[in-house]
């Protein structure tokens, strides 16, 4: 019998998981014409880690599954105002407006819950939740591809797994087996190529530091003549904030 999520996980603890999901029946429901269902998910996966106090190490979005690696931090929901914890929660769960287009809350609508104590610390609690989170991601891409369909039931299998990582080791060993998943599936060669993943966007930002560095160095050179002031303050700055600068992902380092 499946155990409850709350024996599973604490969410007054912080920790590192390895999430995963799959597509009722393990159905291609991300695939051929619904392709762009998956940067669907990448796009709810940036949107909630930029709410919850949880941070996405590693993600690959399959075509009838996904994996995801997070990394909790409970206590950080302390440290946000009121205002802070109904203003991510709206960022998290936007109205829809016409045509079911994703809208902003209003500043009555964020003041509201504000004033709202209880819902406050309701909502506070929420945000620390990696159960939270995955129904954040799961629900409004059900609720967006059902839309599209138009059809109604059930897009993912049910709830999602949770397996506990224990210690660095674990982390970094599950962190390589999820970005290497569209590899091991044959639907990529190598991991610049695996589309959706975090190693994708981890390669793609290191690329782009080691360019800044190359221009700036080639602007140096005597008789070069240099970047435009504005232009190398801009690369100065991209440079010194290392190579995985930008990214919405947890670094690595």
């Amino acid at each position: 019998m499946p155990r409850a999520r709350k024996h599973l996980i604490d969410d007054e603890q912080p920790g590192c998981f390895h999430l995963i999901s799959r597509c009722v029946r393990r159905a291609f429901l991300c695939t051929d014409a619904a392709e762009p269902r998956r940067a669907w998910v990448r796009d709810l996966l940036r949107a909630a880690s930029g709410s919850f106090a949880i941070e996405v190490l590693s993600y690959a979005v399959m075509s009838n599954h996904l994996h995801v690696v997070v990394r909790s931090d409970p206590q950080r929901v302390l440290e946000w105002s009121a205002v802070e914890v109904a203003q991510r929660w709206a960022v998290a769960h936007p109205r829809l407006g016409k045509d079911a287009i994703p809208v902003a809350w209003t500043a009555e609508e964020v003041a509201a819950c504000v004033a709202n104590a209880a819902w406050v610390a309701k909502t506070r609690m929420r945000l620390r939740s990696v159960s939270w989170f995955m129904k954040c991601v799961k629900e409004r891409l059900a609720r967006r591809a059902n839309r599209a369909d138009g059809c109604t039931g059930h897009f993912w299998e049910g709830r999602f797994q949770s397996v506990a990582l224990l210690d660095q080791a674990a982390v970094i060993a599950c962190m390589a087996y999820v970005d290497l998943n569209p590899v091991r599936a044959a639907i990529a060669d190598r991991p610049e190529t695996s589309d959706y993943t975090s190693v994708q966007e981890r390669i793609a930002a290191r690329q782009e530091h080691g360019r800044t560095a190359a221009l700036l160095g080639e602007a140096d050179r005597p008789g070069v003549v240099a970047l435009v002031p504005t232009l190398r303050a801009a690369a100065e700055e991209r440079r010194h904030a290392g190579p995985e600068a930008g990214l919405w992902i947890s670094p690595i380092a």
